[in-house]
């Protein structure tokens, strides 16, 4: 970041929100990331110590993610809409020391969560950003008194972990990606180098500051020095007018983001005239999105990725358009991918297998390392869980995937957690959960179960029981679909292809039950 700050010092960061609106140059960024750091260092913070950071997209989130970094600690970027459940176990597997939330931010009491996180053994130190913290927290106005004096950062070794991001998977609980200086690094430069161009850029953030993509779009500004306009909860209107305002140039989301923003564009007559490529991820991307952003001058282009190998492919705003509503574009550079059956053996061109990659970006581990046994091929190739096919140019297209999670506006949901979860109502004998398709989120979560004699169960009952479990709302069912039985294979395993073949079949979504959120980024 320091080098960053001195080459490119006028850089503004525009923190666009209304609860925390904020402006900074990235030199004066960079000073303010010391005086935290000092802060933090005073609380007895240390090379190697986790922070745990459930900040939105303010300028104090972004100062914490950059002390952190200097003291060599290692971050745990937090969503900001995730619940007293997942934070807990978060914060119980990470160890981590630190804790950093707001008192509160919209609908969100975030010290009445605190309240209900259960056992944290290792957590030391809350510190609250705004007006109340309870005893004994450090309010956010009052770590400056803290603060050692002087300062002197330590010397770190690029292949330290720095990161430890939580990203839902094949089983209930969260596993934890490491990533190391190194990797997050490489992800800047692979992806600068084949993306950027020699004019200037203005940038917009919409991801949240808790997810992989949030972390990179802070990292990229901190070391490439390009203006950003980064939001605190997703608002299409705001957003397009931000475009218009600040001369944004490019960004980045899911289908949701670019769909809902053309949507306002057109509703408010916004020309997003500036608005020259866009990345659109972190979803199933259906071809009629990439399609519709051409028609209104915009060349979004598709890319491929996870919280442990962040960009593996993507395509570029030059490539034709079938190949940018088609494909998840090309390799970036460094990075590798082999196609595998079952049994790990190698596929022949042209045909359909599970993706195993590898790259200077990829992530150095779980936190847990067991998982590390099933996640690996021999030679450091990642099972990235995702079914792919590549054509004679080179172009990637996802086909399926193995991995038993719905990515649910650029979420992953574990099926097994929101499992877990409906076999804890009176009413559920089995369920068995599954992704149906959207047009605008990508996926939504669909629940198939069987119930118990003599009872009954609806879409409102479903998200009673949700909402008194403390997980994300994300995680609850928008269809609920009862059936008699389960379709099963003779070892008894539920056919869930089945279960995805009947909901295509049939189509839609079904009634998403009443204040349910409506897209990634909305606050409780």
């Amino acid at each position: 970041m320091r080098l960053g700050a001195e080459s490119h010092p006028g850089a503004r960061m525009i923190f666009h929100s209304d609860v925390r609106p904020a402006e900074a140059t990235l030199a004066q960024l960079y000073q303010g990331s010391l005086r935290v750091a000092a802060g933090l260092a005073g609380l007895g913070v240390a090379r190697g110590d986790v922070v745990a950071i459930q900040v939105p997209n303010w300028l104090e989130g972004a100062l914490c993610y950059q002390a952190a970094m200097i003291l060599g600690a290692v971050i745990v970027p937090i969503v900001h809409i995730y619940g007293p459940a997942e934070v807990g176990f978060i914060l119980r597997q990470s160890g981590a020391r630190v804790f950093i939330v707001p008192d509160r931010w919209r609908s969100i009491d975030y010290l009445e969560r605190v309240s209900r996180l259960g056992d944290t053994p290792d957590l030391e130190h809350l510190v609250v950003i705004g007006e109340r913290w309870p005893a004994g927290a450090v309010g956010w106005a009052e770590l400056d008194r803290f603060a050692v004096d002087p300062f002197v950062a330590p010397v770190l070794h690029p292949d330290e972990v720095c990161l430890l991001v939580y990203t839902s998977g094949t089983t209930a609980a969260p596993k934890g990606v490491c990533h190391t200086h190194n990797s997050l690094l490489a992800e800047v430069k692979t992806l600068g180098a084949t993306l950027d161009t020699a004019a200037p850029t203005v940038s917009l953030a919409a991801f949240p500051a808790g997810h992989i993509a949030g972390v990179l779009g802070l990292t990229r500004l901190f070391v490439r020095g390009a203006t950003t306009v980064l939001m605190d909860v997703w608002d299409p209107a705001a957003a397009a007018a931000l475009v218009d305002e600040h001369g944004v140039t490019s960004t980045s989301g899911t289908p949701f983001h670019l769909t809902t923003l053309l949507d306002a564009a057109e509703r408010d007559g916004r020309t997003l005239a500036t608005l020259g490529n866009y990345m659109v991820g972190a979803a199933g991307v259906p071809p009629a999105v990439v399609e519709r952003a051409a028609a209104a001058g915009i060349a979004a282009y598709r890319a491929y990725g996870s919280s442990e190998h962040p960009t593996i492919t993507s395509g570029r705003p030059d490539d034709p358009l079938d190949r940018r509503a088609a494909t998840d574009g090309r390799l970036l550079p460094g990075s590798e991918i082999v196609l595998v059956d079952d049994d790990g053996t190698v596929v022949p061109a042209g045909r359909e297998g599970e993706i195993v990659s590898r790259g200077p970006d990829a992530f150095a581990g779980y936190r847990d390392a067991e998982l590390d046994a099933t996640a690996f091929l021999p030679g450091g190739w990642f099972r990235t869980g995702d079914v792919g096919r590549l054509d004679g140019g080179g172009f990637l297209t996802i086909t399926d995937r193995r991995k038993d999670v719905i990515i649910r506006g650029g979420e992953n949901i574990s099926s097994k957690e929101v499992e877990d979860i409906l076999a804890g109502h009176p009413s559920v004998a089995e369920a068995a959960v599954v992704a149906v398709p959207d047009p605008t989120y990508g996926e939504r979560v669909c629940a198939f179960v069987t119930l118990r004699d003599n009872t009954e169960l609806d879409l409102e009952a479903v998200r009673r029981h949700f909402a008194s479990t403390g997980v994300a709302r994300q995680k609850t069912p928008e269809r609920l679909e009862v059936v008699g039985e389960l379709p099963r294979t003779a070892a008894g395993k539920v056919k869930k292809f089945e279960l995805r073949d009947r909901l295509r079949d049939a189509g839609g979504v079904g009634e998403r039950p009443e204040g349910h959120p409506t897209g990634p980024g909305v606050g409780r």
